[in-house]
């Protein structure tokens, strides 16, 4: 067979001396055959050697299979074609998965952020999400991940840190972190957008799990100016100080994670946000009607409502103002405009009919923990206005993701136990030189949609005079 190619300008071209060889070469086989067969036909051994070359090939070819057998080695693939042959995909572990959120820090170069993804396939872990974090000593990834039930987290950082990963972080994840960052971050701000009340919780799923203290101005300016932050914030490894809407100092710190500067612009564009647009709570309101027959109403409660709060400050006895503020009552309206203040919590004001406030429930964000307050006039206790705003409480707490709640009473007010006791939740009680301090535990909460109304002997629960429209109360997991 001839050998023919192309040249560079297209034309062909023939290597005669190739063919010249293969022409000796099958001459010298034809002479070959031709001397094999004189010998075996007329020579006197011929049948045996045909005899011993048949026992021969034989011996060989059964060789050759059982050392295929032994070895278990397949032919070689050639590399330069495609047999149809492709290596088995890794198999899929059966059973139950976890996602996890994972963080880690690795060198900017080529080839660092493959070298970790190989060594979390090795453990069938599939990354189902990545953001990275540049900084000047490297790149902080955030992985979402889904791994075997069976893999442990200290297998995974194993993994990363032998892939070359540092400072490795790792948590478990749920549905809710399936969402992209770019999604997340825009309904975070539509919450903020609607209620100022939502910045604490936005900033929390924002950053994870983080401890959020804010700081009025009067307290910024007591302390001293080193507390404060400049206009742009202040970044310093795990504390972040962000300059409030109302002039004080939202503190965010997260101990065992530094903050990246990409989280530290995200936080600071949330809280410009809430700065811009001002003062906002939702509009809408409950209209509900007392056992005894009078008409309230129950509503978001902000600064606007100042005055009419100081008002029933007024009215209210020292002794309900001491239990409720538990300390000196001459100066308890000085607190009107911290609680007030969406910053600091939530709080639901009840109004009669004709328009005067009787009574405030505060939820306040007390850095990890959350409390509950309440303040019922006296002439409008026990008739179920406590309970019902203990229950609407509660019921914002468990959408905000709080794990429990707090209330700090006297251990005579026998009104707040009760109604404490009549959300049916888990409690636990301390008490400390007549102060008492009841915690629920909402784990055990229902988290539907529909307000919980705590009932007992002593609060009997309004009921509804009408279907009121109220607005949604938009909040996060912590």
């Amino acid at each position: 067979m001839s050998d023919v190619t192309r040249a560079k300008n297209g034309r062909p071209v023939h290597h005669w001396r190739r063919d010249l060889v293969e022409l000796a070469a099958l001459f010298t086989a034809v002479a070959v055959a031709d001397a094999v067969a004189n010998l075996v036909g007329h020579g006197p051994d011929g049948p045996a050697l045909l005899a011993i070359s048949a026992v021969v090939l034989i011996a060989t070819a059964g060789f050759h299979t059982w050392w295929s057998r032994r070895h278990g080695h397949a032919p070689p693939v050639d590399g330069g074609g495609d047999t149809g042959a492709r290596p088995p995909a890794p198999e899929r572990v059966a059973g139950e998965s976890v996602l996890w959120r994972m963080r880690t820090t690795v060198r900017d170069e080529p080839g660092s952020l493959a070298a970790l993804c190989a060594a979390l396939a090795g453990l069938r872990v599939d990354i189902l999400s990545l953001q990275t974090h540049p900084l000047a000593e490297g790149t902080v990834d955030e992985f979402l991940l889904r791994a075997p039930a069976p893999v442990a987290a200290a297998e995974v950082t194993r993994a990363v840190a032998l892939s070359g990963g540092s400072g490795t972080w790792i948590e478990r994840a749920d549905a809710h972190d399936l969402v992209d960052a770019p999604t997340r971050v825009l309904g975070l701000a539509t919450r903020t957008a609607l209620d100022a009340a939502e910045l604490p919780l936005a900033l929390r799923q924002l950053l994870g799990r983080c401890t959020i203290r804010s700081l009025p101005a009067t307290s910024v300016r007591g302390t001293g100016a080193e507390e404060g932050a400049p206009v742009e914030g202040a970044l310093e490894e795990t504390v972040m100080r962000l300059r409030a809407p109302e002039g004080g100092v939202i503190t965010v710190e997260r101990p065992y994670l530094p903050f990246t500067p990409t989280e530290f612009a995200r936080a600071r564009a949330l809280v410009e946000l809430d700065a811009r647009l001002g003062p906002r709570v939702p509009h809408g309101q409950d209209a509900l009607t007392l056992p005894q027959g009078e008409d309230i109403t129950v509503r978001r409660a902000d600064a606007g409502d100042i005055d009419a709060a100081k008002a029933m400050h007024e009215r209210c006895s020292p002794r309900t103002l001491g239990m409720r503020y538990h300390g000196p009552v001459g100066d308890a309206d000085k607190y009107l405009k911290h609680l007030l203040s969406p910053h600091f919590g939530r709080t639901l004001a009840v109004r009669t009919a004709s328009g005067r406030v009787v009574g405030l429930g505060h939820l306040l964000w007390d850095g990890d923990e959350t409390e509950i307050a309440l303040l019922v006039e006296d002439e409008w206790q026990r008739r179920g206005i406590g309970g019902e705003l203990l229950g609407r409480l509660v019921a914002m707490a468990v959408e905000a993701g709080c794990e429990s709640v707090y209330a700090v009473t006297q251990a005579s007010n026998t009104g707040m136990v009760a109604a404490m006791r009549g959300l049916g939740l888990p409690l636990d009680y301390q008490i400390e030189e007549g102060t008492l301090v009841i915690t629920a535990r909402l784990t055990a909460a229902p988290s539907h949609a529909g307000v919980p109304h705590a009932q007992d002997g002593h609060e009997p629960a309004p009921t509804s005079a009408s279907t009121p429209t109220p607005t949604p109360e938009h909040s996060v997991r912590d």
